[in-house]
């Protein structure tokens, strides 16, 4: 009997190491499936439609587009950060209008928050700009790919952790998602959260930027199944060995690296928002669907996405967050800052 007990209590034993185990390395693919080509098509016919006016810096649309996104959030159960007072991190028009002077009015970024289990003071960031450039000469620039397919691929991503949460695999870090404004003015939103933190910088352990994922460009006229990737080498051979090993794993996308090139003269390293945060020290990588024909025309409309290429690449952004989020260590910092 009593050796009985002994086997029992070691089978016991081994039985909750194993499920401790699986909960910590449980495989995302369940939740990455929820984000779905159909949810994001039906929040980007918001998001992009001509009641948000082409959503421009401080403009009533782009305020209205973000109401629209704490609205999802809340619907999520997706609360505010910790330390904040609201889902809105307010930029005054001085701040936005101090480096060149464009009149723009007060505008905000829209943050939202999931703390982690283990390690709540390490803190992802998930951003994409929610702004783009309003109404010229009366003819409204939705700008359904930049960024409205970013805007939409960040909520799909949050929901998709929340329902992991639910379900007992929260992410061991926290997530701060991250919807910034004023970019297509000069990267201000990102910028103005990078000198003005709700949490500290050096806490920050990388950011992933999503802007332009739902079209194609012409070297990749045959096939929407490739991202550009662009920044993770950058700063932390880490991170660039994450995106090519959780794509490798899940999502199996051609990850184009052409525009990774520092001589590259787009220069798009330096064109977005993850810059803000490469250039404090924090890895970031930017995924990116390149530039098209509709690029910056009001012809940039919902009706022209390939959703299923953007519901895929924001399954990338999704696995990369989850193994950054879950790992055991945050991404070593092993290249200079240039």
């Amino acid at each position: 009997m009593k050796k009985f007990i002994i086997l029992l209590a070691l089978t016991g034993s081994f039985s909750c190491f194993a499920q401790m185990e699986s909960v910590n390395n449980t495989d995302p693919t369940k939740f990455m499936s929820t984000i779905t080509a159909d949810q994001l098509k039906t929040k980007l016919y918001i998001v992009a439609s001509d009641k948000m006016e082409g959503r421009d810096t401080g403009s009533k649309g782009q305020k209205k587009a973000g109401k629209y996104l704490i609205s999802q959030y809340k619907k999520s159960g997706i609360s505010f950060p910790k330390g904040a007072k609201d889902y809105y991190q307010p930029i005054p028009a001085a701040y936005l209008n101090a480096r060149r002077n464009e009149n723009l009015p007060d505008s905000e970024n829209i943050w939202a928050y999931i703390e982690g289990s283990e390690k709540p003071n390490e803190v992802l960031v998930i951003s994409a700009h929610y702004d783009h450039v309003g109404v010229k000469n009366g003819e409204i620039y939705n700008g359904a790919d930049d960024d409205g397919s970013g805007t939409v691929a960040v909520l799909q991503i949050a929901q998709a952790f929340q329902k992991a949460k639910k379900e007992g695999h929260g992410p061991k870090r926290s997530i701060l998602f991250l919807h910034v404004t004023g970019e297509e003015h000069g990267l201000h939103g990102s910028r103005f959260y990078s000198e003005n933190p709700l949490f500290p910088i050096a806490n920050t352990i990388a950011d992933i930027n999503i802007d332009m994922i739902g079209r194609r460009d012409v070297e990749h006229s045959n096939t929407n199944n490739y991202v550009y990737v662009i920044g993770a080498d950058r700063l932390s051979t880490d991170l660039h060995n994450i995106t090519v090993t959780e794509n490798n794993k899940y999502t199996h996308l051609d990850l184009d690296f052409k525009f990774n090139d520092p001589k590259d003269p787009n220069h798009f390293y330096e064109r977005s928002d993850h810059y803000n945060f490469a250039k404090n020290g924090i890895p970031a990588v930017f995924l990116f669907n390149g530039v098209h024909e509709d690029y910056h025309q009001k012809s940039d409309e919902p009706n022209k996405i390939e959703y299923d290429a953007l519901a895929k690449r924001a399954q990338l952004a999704f696995v990369i967050a989850w193994d950054l989020a879950n790992r055991t260590e945050r991404p070593v910092v092993d290249k200079p800052i240039k």
